[in-house]
C-alpha cells in the first residue's frame, strides 16, 4: 500500500486512488494539476469538497464555477471533475442519499482520516437542511458559509478566505480526537 501526504499526516492510500480515478485525470500528463468543476455561488459543500481537494488529494487542483446549465458541457471541454451537482445523476461526485459531496469524496478516494470523516458530518449538517445536529459545529459553518456569499465576492476569493477556516476547524477536530483517544486510553488502564 502507497500512502502520500500533503502536510496534515497520512491520509490518502495512493493504491485504493488509483484504482479508481477518473478517467478525466488518466488523459491529463502527470505534470499537471487536476481540474475540478461544479456550480457557482459556492457556500458549504463547493467550498469544503475543494479544501478537501487541495489538503489530501492534489494540491495544485485547479477549481472552475459554471452556472448549473453549462457544467457538462463545460467539464467535457475543459476535461474537469464535476462534483456537487444533484441535478445530474451522471455525476459520480454528489450527496448520496443523506449523506453530502463532501463525504462522497472521501469514500471514493479512500481518505481514513478520523478528523476528515468528523468533519464530514459537520460539513453535512452545515449543507443539508433537516441534519443541523448531527454536529454542535454545523450551525456555526452553514453562518460563516452564507455570510461569505452575502458579501458578493467571487467564488475563487470564497475559497481563499474560508481555506484557513477548514484549516482551523480541521486542526480543532484532530485534537479532539486526539484529546478523546488519550481519555479512553487512560480510562482502560484505570
Amino acid at each position: 500500500m502507497i500512502r502520500a501526504s500533503f502536510g496534515f499526516g497520512e491520509n490518502v492510500d495512493w493504491g485504493s486512488l488509483l484504482r479508481i480515478w477518473p478517467a478525466t485525470l488518466e488523459r491529463q500528463p502527470r505534470t499537471s494539476s487536476s481540474r475540478w468543476i461544479t456550480r457557482s455561488d459556492a457556500k458549504v459543500d463547493r467550498v469544503a469538497c475543494p479544501w478537501l481537494i487541495r489538503r489530501f488529494i492534489d494540491p495544485r487542483a485547479e477549481f472552475f464555477f459554471v452556472p448549473e446549465e453549462q457544467l457538462l458541457q463545460t467539464a467535457r471541454k475543459l476535461r474537469a471533475i464535476p462534483f456537487d451537482a444533484n441535478r445530474f445523476p451522471e455525476i459520480k461526485l454528489n450527496h448520496r442519499g443523506q449523506r453530502c459531496t463532501f463525504e462522497a469524496i472521501l469514500e471514493d478516494y479512500a481518505i481514513t482520516d478520523p478528523a476528515l470523516h468528523r468533519l464530514a458530518l459537520v460539513v453535512r449538517g452545515a449543507d443539508i437542511k433537516g441534519q443541523e445536529q448531527i454536529a454542535s459545529e454545523s450551525l456555526g459553518l452553514r453562518a460563516i458559509a452564507h455570510g461569505f456569499a452575502q458579501t458578493g465576492i467571487s467564488d475563487e476569493e470564497r475559497l481563499n478566505q474560508e481555506f484557513p477556516i477548514y484549516d482551523a476547524l480541521y486542526q480543532f477536530l484532530r485534537s479532539k480526537d486526539s484529546a478523546n483517544f488519550r481519555i479512553k486510553s487512560a480510562r482502560q488502564r484505570i
